[in-house]
């Protein structure tokens, strides 16, 4: 007698049920792919033939009581950057943030917008250790409202860029440095 394998009634139905569900899902993750990438292709198109997203009309009071809005930053180029003190690439990009607008702020502004709830002496405290030399504003109940305006945050940090004339002309989710700001803004 030769050698048999036996797989056991209730392994066999398993593994049968389990091939039978990955060739059913094969042609559905096929066209998934075809399908988002098509969505990616059409975006993409859309965002090439009309690039005249304006700035929202905000005005966001920063740490200090300074109050910015589009008035305030009209003629600059506007770089709104969502970030937190949690977010390890938010904390990695602040000094690349501090020095562009050190170098850059008579034609930018950068609006770092602090989208968690924090104890307004503790983010002087940071923003102090960090050196931070542009207007941070917080996320309180005079902001709260404002920080919506200019789109949903999926994830931090988060940056949008405005021309001198306010159109959009970037969007960044995750970490930016000095060479992205010089080759987007300058």
């Amino acid at each position: 007698m030769k050698n048999k394998v036996i797989i056991p009634l209730y392994l066999n139905n398993i593994l049968s049920r389990l091939v039978l569900v990955v060739l059913m899902s094969l042609p559905f993750s096929l066209s998934q792919a075809s399908t988002l990438s098509s969505i990616i292709d059409s975006a993409s198109s859309l965002w090439s033939e009309d690039k005249t997203i304006k700035a929202p009309d905000f005005q966001l009071t920063d740490i200090n009581g300074v109050i910015h809005s589009n008035d305030s930053t009209k003629g600059k180029y506007l770089v709104v950057n969502f970030w937190a003190t949690w977010c390890p690439p938010c904390l990695k990009e602040i000094p690349a943030l501090v020095e562009f607008y050190e170098q850059n702020s008579e034609k930018v502004e950068i609006l770092g917008l602090d989208y968690e709830e924090a104890d307004e002496s503790k983010i002087f405290e940071f923003t102090d250790s960090f050196m931070v030399n542009y207007p941070i504003i917080l996320f309180d109940k005079s902001n709260e409202s404002q920080f919506n305006i200019f789109g949903e945050i999926i994830g931090m940090p988060t940056t949008y860029i405005y021309d001198k004339e306010g159109v959009l002309i970037d969007y960044h989710l995750g970490e930016i440095d000095i060479e992205y700001l010089e080759k987007t803004i300058l």
